[in-house]
């Protein structure tokens, strides 16, 4: 994998703008060196790369049907830790490591006076995060496609924020038009 195609989009994830080739060359240096440091320390796994005739859809294939993911939208109510940002992190590099996923990047925003938003960036697809501290509610998307189990992040979001209600909604993104 090129480095460029870590960060082919060329959107600004501070400022949500599209970048210039140079500003973008910068982004794709910081991406990659934050992916070698989750690599070194043993918070993500590398990615295989397949020759084309190796090549795989990376559909799920479950119960004679085909879709591209399992994308599961996770609401916690009566949760606690909302605000804290390290704490997000270590909850979605814990539910990334039992979901059997690899990650890419994590970007996480803390607002003022509160509240956070982030997104991991799998090879799988994703985690995201909005959070409302004061409700002591978050809304989190699970989306992974392949082999991955994002099942397994249900438990960890659940314990990780001591959440009195958690409610699972889960989508086959793509049944029906792919396979």
């Amino acid at each position: 994998m090129n480095e460029r195609s870590l960060f082919q989009l060329g959107m600004d994830l501070d400022a949500g703008t599209t970048q210039t080739e140079e500003h973008a060359n910068d982004t794709v240096i910081t991406v990659i060196e934050n992916a070698r440091d989750a690599l070194q320390e043993g918070r993500a796994r590398e990615p295989s790369v397949r020759g084309d005739d190796e090549r795989q859809d990376h559909f799920v294939r479950r119960n004679g049907k085909v879709f591209a993911g399992t994308h599961l939208i996770i609401e916690l109510a009566e949760a606690d830790g909302l605000d804290d940002p390290e704490r997000i992190e270590k909850a979605f590099l814990d539910a990334i490591e039992a979901a059997g996923a690899t990650l890419l990047h994590i970007h996480l925003h803390r607002f003022t006076p509160q509240g956070v938003s982030g997104v991991a960036v799998l090879a799988e697809s994703h985690i995201s995060v909005h959070t409302w501290p004061e409700s002591r509610y978050a809304a989190f998307d699970v989306f992974m496609c392949g082999d991955a189990r994002p099942h397994a992040a249900v438990k960890v979001l659940k314990e990780a924020f001591n959440a009195g209600i958690v409610q699972v909604t889960e989508l086959h993104r793509g049944e029906g038009l792919v396979g």
